[in-house]
């Protein structure tokens, strides 16, 4: 049970942040410091130091979340912000980063077993991954 609601809660937070990053981007379009807010979420959603893990060869990276321990569900979500954070940093014209990002992205997905979209998503569906809150509730988190 404490396991359960710890992984909520984690889950919570993290796509809350990635909330404020799809905000700031769209609200500032300040892009490379909204990929910057998803680099925070994944250091403070995988307990590790996000600068050193995202440093690492897209295979290291996914190793070392597999082997840590990282819940499958986690790694989903952070393959799926690595994939919008490389958008972000492909908008500030960032594009080796990107190209780590989105090759860190799709080696989480194989270590993990599990598919994630490479291609472009609407607004709708990075919703939907991230189960943005109400306008209401996304006014309360910018």
């Amino acid at each position: 049970m404490f396991e359960q609601d710890y992984l909520m809660r984690m889950i919570l937070q993290f796509t809350r942040a990635i909330n404020r990053s799809m905000l700031k981007a769209a609200g500032e379009e300040d892009f490379e410091g909204s990929a910057k807010l998803i680099e925070a979420a994944i250091g403070d959603a995988t307990d590790m130091d996000g600068d050193v893990l995202l440093s690492l060869a897209p295979e290291s990276m996914a190793g070392v979340l597999h082997v840590s321990g990282t819940d499958p569900k986690i790694a989903e979500y952070i393959a799926q912000s690595l994939l919008l954070e490389a958008s972000y940093l492909r908008d500030a014209e960032l594009d080796a980063r990107a190209d780590l990002r989105e090759a860190q992205a799709r080696a989480l997905a194989q270590s993990f077993g599990f598919e994630i979209g490479l291609e472009e998503l609407t607004e709708e569906e990075w919703e939907e991954i991230f189960l943005l809150e109400s306008a209401e509730d996304k006014e309360n988190l910018s």
